[in-house]
């Protein structure tokens, strides 16, 4: 089985998030899950605290080949099951204390928390620089004039800045969002009635309970109020925020694509966009990736959290692995390949201006049928030719920007009050 790099995905190859998601990180998580497993029922003298130390030593050192798990994963519907056959095998005198009392998908699903966590802490780093480089932008273009365009149109005037503030305000959104998640552990046993753990040498529901809380500390995830092997909605939450962070990602990258067009030629990306047929083009290569993520990362959430029968899923919970894994790789190979994108971008305010003034001062349509009332205007637009014949203070777009300074400086306000 050959390795994923990423051919078709370029957007996340060779990013943390690659590294973060791979098979052999999946694997590692699982391996984690086991032994925080075994640590948390040492913790109460569940099991030898001798046999959690060899589990531990055990998963930390063991090699496993993902593509061989992958393999025999086919007979039981999930690679949990080899891979505690593999842990116990390696583990003589201790293999019967190993998963013990656990479900694969207790596993499999806190190694998934494990590794959206990793992901979700690069996601937001990457987030924090691109939205200072944004707030820097802002501040800096805050009287910069453009055209604001609706429907692929020129509008009315705006400034770059309120441009770039927007830009700003949906990823303070989406980083809210990844922050507010508490993603969960795993621990329920068979069916999710915990009936392993409390039965363990007379444990008792208390300590099976105490042991959720502790296997949660020792993993490093929110301890849930119950096990939710058939309550997704951890899940589906998770990919809500991915989704939307990657559409706020995709929202810059889509005006950058359009703002370099040849005609426009309003900015520039510092990425050379190289074409294989036209060497005289310079294509907007990091927004294309950044957007082409951005489309797909919606699709790939809509298979979290599908609804499943009674205390386990046949086949909604495995149609979740790759989904989830592939909305984390293209999330955040999207911030990375953001923050190099906005970090390096070049703006041109003299092109800006120059194509606000492009038609003549129709520009300011809707200011001028305020001050010459609608019959007028349509005279003058009628008889006009590359300019419109109206007093001159009246066709400066500068002039007519309303509260966008204001605008800009809330959303500053905004981000500079958060943490």
């Amino acid at each position: 089985m050959s390795a994923d790099g990423g051919l078709l995905a370029p957007v996340w190859a060779g990013t943390r998030a690659e590294e973060i998601t791979s098979d052999a990180a999946w694997l590692r998580a699982m391996l984690e899950a086991e032994a925080a497993l075994a640590r948390a029922q040492a913790r109460l003298e569940l099991i030898p605290a001798e046999a959690a130390a060899a589990i531990d030593r055990t998963a930390a050192a063991l090699v496993l080949d993902p593509a061989d798990l992958a393999r025999r994963a086919r007979q039981s519907a999930n690679p949990v099951v080899p891979l505690v056959s593999d842990l116990r095998r390696a583990l003589p005198g201790a293999a019967s204390y190993a998963h013990l009392g656990a479900t694969s998908q207790d596993i499999l699903d806190s190694a998934a928390m494990l590794v959206a966590t990793r992901a979700i802490r690069a996601i937001v780093g990457d987030l924090s620089a691109i939205m200072r480089d944004l707030g820097e932008l802002a501040e800096r273009h805050k009287g910069t004039v453009m055209a604001a365009r609706t429907l692929g149109q020129q509008a009315v005037p705006t400034t770059f800045g309120l441009k770039a503030a927007g830009w700003l305000a949906g990823l303070l959104r989406a980083r809210a969002r990844l922050r507010e998640l508490r993603l969960p552990a795993q621990l329920g046993g068979a069916a999710g009635t915990l009936a392993a753990f409390a039965e363990r040498a007379g444990a008792g529901p208390v300590t099976a309970l105490t042991l959720v809380e502790v296997f949660a500390e020792e993993i490093g995830l929110a301890a849930p109020a119950a096990p939710w092997h058939a309550e997704r909605s951890a899940v589906t939450e998770l990919g809500a925020a991915l989704a939307g962070t990657a559409r706020a990602l995709g929202k810059p990258a889509t005006d950058i694509v359009l703002m370099a067009q040849t005609e426009v030629g309003e900015v520039a990306e510092s990425s050379t966009g190289g074409s294989s047929a036209m060497p005289q083009k310079r294509n907007p290569a990091l927004s294309v990736l950044v957007r082409s993520a951005a489309l797909q990362v919606p699709a790939y959430t809509q298979v979290l959290g599908q609804v499943g029968e009674h205390e386990r899923a046949a086949g909604a919970w495995q149609a979740e692995w790759l989904p989830l894994r592939e909305a984390l790789r293209l999330t955040g190979g999207a911030a990375e390949t953001a923050a190099e994108l906005v970090a390096g971008l070049r703006v041109f305010p003299d092109r800006m201006r120059a194509n606000a003034e492009l038609t003549g001062g129709r520009l300011l349509a809707e200011r001028l049928a305020a001050h010459l009332g609608q019959k007028a205007l349509k005279q003058a637009l009628a008889a006009a030719g590359p300019r419109l014949d109206v007093p001159d203070e009246l066709l400066d777009p500068a002039a007519y920007l309303g509260a966008a300074a204001e605008l800009v400086d809330r959303v500053l306000a905004t981000y500079r009050e958060q943490p």
